[in-house]
């Protein structure tokens, strides 16, 4: 079927915009032909509606590695920047330059709302009047989908704004109806319209053996999305209690100023136990639908020639999840179709904080800082690998592990032309020729590694992209049974955290590990920002470790963003700077800085390393003198932010403004929707610490 252009609406994505037309236009048939009265009549043409938002690149719903490029951060960038990885993210600087007030554009927008209105004006009322030919399943089956696919569009307003207008029908391109639809509703209002939304999502889904599998969004799906929003609002609600961040008229909530609010009342306790509730109950329907998690046989890929299977790791690096129960929802390529990805490419950069790597436990339960624990340090990268949580064995590639099965020669950390040729102890931080797959902190990212040498090529990556995975309602219904028990958990909580556990080749009774837990030791070893809420530390080794368990269980999928703001987890930084680091380059590994020559080729990468220029930009370590910027003051340390003092971050360090835990509404909004143009009668309201005005910084 050919599509072309028939609808779109922007609702004041921008107003100037909007009264002229739209860019949010949605393929179908072209309305010289038909009309959409007649257009969605049968099943197939419902299916092909909502499987326009599957797509890649601007407009796709889902997580996906692309087609080519650097797409592959769609599905990993969230991570990127945090405690967890290298990299930057600009809500962290100390600075005035890197967060504004934009002039245009930002998270204020509704295209894709407007038209998962429309379909559901036209689809819904022809289904249940019997007016839908084709497949019946199908047909209900794709009107579920619109209305999942509208709650997750909401999910991303309602996270990055907060407050936000609920519009459920498609608005006439007039500016009056325009600004009135434009008023902003309470954050627990927009999350209850969102699971009401998933709860008819869910009464409409099938298993997906009608519409092509688990490749398009079922029931369980829609479930676990469900569980995720709750546990998102639940927990946000419960640690911004008292700030302007929940509609609390006495917290200084801006909201309270709007006079269609004034009406409105909140109350934080009842609205934090209702979404906790709704965690537990559609998380626990699907841990009970799917029992068993994907088995780990506990076989390193990459430590030998013969790469022995492990399902746990495959469960990433395959092209066909389909046999694996966990995987609930997955993307599938085909370079005879629509051609392949660039994630085979692009993985091969990247890389974890040590004090990520240090959160991990070892085999025992024990945290590396326990007595009888077992760690074997961290000279070299391999040695913490020792003994460890299996994610860490399997999820970090090492230097001198095997990533292709058809290539042997190529190697993580320096190359080395032959196998024989001397053992590999150190990361490849900086690259050259002799250097395979690069670093930014020398602790690999191997999650979504494919080991068929070809997947490194552009675009021609075939590996599975795992959108959802049942593993995560374990995790929600963990952490809700925590927030809503304390410490006393359930007998479900137990035994779920038991199943996690176990996967991860740790004893399953996790209080071998909470009574070996040290907070204070945590601060020094990980430097969890989740060890923090509201700005003081939490003081229960029972949610910790749950946190803990989330982390690493969620190593590199992009959660990691979204959790700390949920928890409130920065608010410390705002009076403590913080250096994140990678490994350990001036310890052991320090050797491999002496040139050693093999004919005339460099062998010993490390050669290229220079610190302590004159010229600072010249520089590509941190200095193993800076102990201001060092771990625990351990300049031994790659510091990750100091290598050159000419660099904004190397004096800011990570640092935070209350003001970002929701990002600001453009100034063009609030003109727009103002009848006289000036923005003083509009019904928007801008989000706590930021001004109307464009370029202008967080205020607290």
């Amino acid at each position: 079927m050919k599509f072309s252009k028939i609808y779109g609406a922007c609702l004041l994505a921008a107003m100037g915009a909007a009264m002229a037309g739209c860019d949010d236009y949605l393929d179908i048939t072209p309305p010289s032909q038909v009309t959409p009265e007649t257009y969605f009549t049968e099943a197939e043409q419902l299916g092909a509606y909502t499987l326009n938002y599957y797509g890649t690149g601007y407009g796709g719903m889902f997580s996906t590695f692309d087609n080519g490029g650097s797409g592959y951060q769609f599905y990993f960038d969230n991570d990127e920047g945090t405690d967890n990885e290298g990299g930057t993210n600009d809500n962290f600087f100390d600075g005035n330059s890197k967060r504004k007030v934009g002039a245009t554009g930002g998270s204020w927008g509704f295209g894709n709302i407007n038209n998962f209105n429309f379909f559901l004006e036209q689809a819904l009322p022809k289904y249940e009047a019997g007016q839908i030919t084709g497949n019946s399943i199908a047909a209900k089956h794709y009107i579920g989908e619109a209305y999942m696919l509208r709650a997750m569009e909401y999910f991303g307003k309602l996270k990055a704004l907060g407050d936000y207008p609920i519009v459920t029908e498609t608005l006439p391109l007039d500016k009056a109806v325009l600004i009135e639809a434009s008023k902003r509703q309470p954050r627990n209002m927009v999350a209850r319209f969102i699971l009401s939304d998933l709860d008819k999502a869910i009464e409409m889904l099938s298993d997906g053996s009608a519409v092509g599998g688990r490749v398009r969004i079922t029931r369980d799906a829609a479930l676990l999305f469900k569980a995720r929003v709750a546990l998102y609002e639940a927990t946000f609600e419960r640690y911004f209690a008292g700030t302007p961040f929940v509609p609390d008229r006495n917290a200084g909530w801006p909201g309270a100023q709007a006079e269609y609010l004034k009406d409105f009342s909140y109350d934080n306790a009842t609205e934090v136990d209702f979404f906790l509730d709704q965690a537990l109950a559609a998380s626990k329907e699907v841990v009970d639908h799917h029992p068993n998690l994907t088995a780990n046989t506990k076989k390193r890929i990459g430590d030998s020639e013969t790469f022995p299977s492990n399902p746990y790791f495959q469960l990433w690096s395959t092209a066909d999840p389909s046999s694996m129960d966990e995987a609930l929802m997955y993307r599938v390529y085909s370079q005879t179709v629509a051609g392949g990805h660039s994630m085979g490419h692009y993985a091969t950069n990247g890389g974890y904080t040590q004090e990520f790597a240090n959160a991990f436990l070892m085999e025992n339960g024990l945290p590396i800082y326990a007595s009888g624990s077992g760690y074997a340090g961290d000279d070299f990268i391999a040695d913490t690998k020792t003994g460890r949580d299996w994610r860490w064995q399997l999820f970090m590639k090492a230097p001198g592990e095997y990533v292709y099965a058809d290539l042997l020669t190529k190697r993580t950390g320096e190359g080395r032309e032959k196998k024989e040729d001397a053992e590999i102890k150190a990361p490849a931080i900086i690259g050259g020729t002799t250097s395979y797959f690069t670093t930014s902190t020398g602790y690999h990212k191997a999650k979504g590694w494919g080991t068929n040498s070809i997947y490194e090529g552009l675009g021609q990556d075939i590996s599975a992209c795992i959108i959802f995975r049942a593993a995560e309602a374990y995790l929600i219904y963990l952490e809700a049974a925590w927030e809503k028990y304390g410490d006393g958990l359930n007998s479900d909580a137990w035994d779920i955290w038991g199943r996690l556990r176990t996967r991860a080749g740790l004893p399953a009774d996790a209080r071998v590990t909470i009574n070996a837990t040290d907070l204070d030791k945590e601060e020094q070893t990980s430097h969890d920002f989740g060890l923090y809420s509201a700005g003081r530390r939490i003081t229960s080794k029972v949610l910790y470790n749950i946190r803990r368990e989330r982390r690493c269980e969620f190593i590199s999928e992009g959660f990691r963003w979204d959790d700390l703001i949920r928890w409130r987890a920065l608010d410390q930084l705002k009076t403590n700077r913080y250096f994140k680091h990678g490994c350990k380059v001036f310890g052991p590994m320090s050797e491999w800085f002496k040139v050693k020559k093999k004919g005339k080729v460099i062998v010993g990468y490390m050669a290229n390393y220079t610190y302590d220029n004159a010229d600072p930009d010249k520089n590509n370590l941190s200095s193993p003198s800076d102990t201001e910027g060092a771990l625990n003051g351990d300049a031994r340390y790659f510091s990750l932010l100091r290598t050159s003092s000419n660099n904004d971050w190397y004096r800011s360090g990570y640092s935070w403004r209350m003001a970002h835990y929701l990002n600001p509404i453009a100034e063009s909004h609030f003109l727009e929707s103002s009848t006289a143009g000036d923005g003083a009668d509009s019904p928007i309201y801008q989000n706590p610490y930021w001004s109307t005005v464009h370029d202008t910084p967080a205020q607290q």
